[in-house]
């Protein structure tokens, strides 16, 4: 996959999300996609750019706090990875 920074200044594009076990991971930001009624992040871990990409489940908490959680379904997974291709096909180069 090609560096989305074309896209993203990379200054505003890295998140560091902290697991269930304290660990901070640094991660590129590269999309939110809609679908049916959630949305999805996708990142890619920064500091490995050969690494696939993570999906997670946006999570609104309050007006200032989301959580993003892991999504188990394969079918939703595999449908917003589809729709992110998409977006993207013409900027990225995906690998399957």
């Amino acid at each position: 996959m090609e560096n989305i920074n074309e896209v993203l200044p990379e200054e505003e594009n890295i998140i560091t999300l902290t697991d269930e076990n304290g660990v901070d991971t640094d991660f590129e930001y590269l999309d939110v996609i809609e679908y049916q009624g959630n949305e999805y992040m996708i990142l890619m871990p920064a500091d490995d750019e050969s690494a696939e990409i993570l999906i997670l489940l946006i999570e609104p908490v309050d007006e200032e706090t989301e959580n993003y959680m892991a999504v188990e379904n394969e079918e939703t997974l595999q449908a917003v990875y589809e729709l992110f291709k998409e977006r993207y096909k013409d900027i990225l180069t995906f690998e399957d």
